[in-house]
């Protein structure tokens, strides 16, 4: 069965976890979320299939170095990743929904390349413009987290340091609940969110390209199975 969209049930399950986010809730209500939640997730992402394979994020948060230890996310999440080395994402929750695309948290050896890149004139004032264009469009440009200051080797007043400073890049679109949410209407604004970014990834994809080194156990860890 193909999506049809996200429930009135899958909202209110993220907004009663919200208040009580617990296992006793969990437990309980493990029914609703399975039907109403993961369900209709993975329906979406067998109708954004030719941007896949998928993986699914686990519900539960590691909490072993976090402050906050309530054992649930307030969201659920999936990521695939292209060829190429450009991510997917897509995520469901009582705050509507996200589709982003990019590099979200670059290797070593990816931020490197990355750099060098950007500060090449002709590449760097490509990616500059491509990025500007997003902004421009409703997009937000972020990543997994950035230098304060300049990374060595670059001056700080370099006219890309913001860039620069990024240890990733990807651009997303943030919706807030809206009645589309519960139609088929989500499988076009996610795939037209990933095809805007089509010029930021194949940037990406020819000077970055994915990582040579061994993937990380725990990132691993963070997906569970479809």
């Amino acid at each position: 069965m193909g999506f049809s969209g996200f429930p009135d049930e899958a909202f209110a399950f993220y907004e009663r976890l919200a208040a009580d986010n617990s296992r006793t809730f969990w437990l309980a209500n493990k029914t609703v979320f399975e039907q109403a939640v993961r369900v209709p997730m993975l329906a979406l992402l067998d109708d954004l299939g030719d941007w896949g394979p998928f993986h699914v994020f686990r519900p539960h948060r590691d909490v072993r170095f976090a402050k906050d230890k309530t054992p649930y996310k307030d969201h659920m999440g999936a990521y695939g990743e292209s060829q190429g080395g450009a991510g997917f994402y897509v995520q469901f929750s009582a705050a509507g929904i996200v589709a982003g695309s990019g590099y979200y948290q670059m290797a070593t050896d990816q931020l490197e390349r990355f750099r060098h890149a950007v500060d090449g004139e002709a590449a760097g004032a490509e990616i500059s413009a491509i990025t500007a264009s997003l902004a421009a469009t409703g997009f937000e440009i972020g990543a997994i987290s950035e230098l304060k200051t300049a990374p060595r080797g670059y001056p700080k007043d370099h006219p890309r340091i913001e860039l620069l400073r990024r240890k990733g890049l990807v651009a997303t679109r943030h919706w807030k609940p809206a009645a589309w949410m519960r139609t088929k209407a989500v499988v076009t604004r996610v795939r037209g969110a990933w095809e805007g970014t089509a010029p930021m990834n194949a940037w990406l994809d020819l000077r970055v390209g994915p990582s040579t080194l061994a993937p990380d156990e725990d990132e691993l860890a963070r997906f569970g199975p479809l």
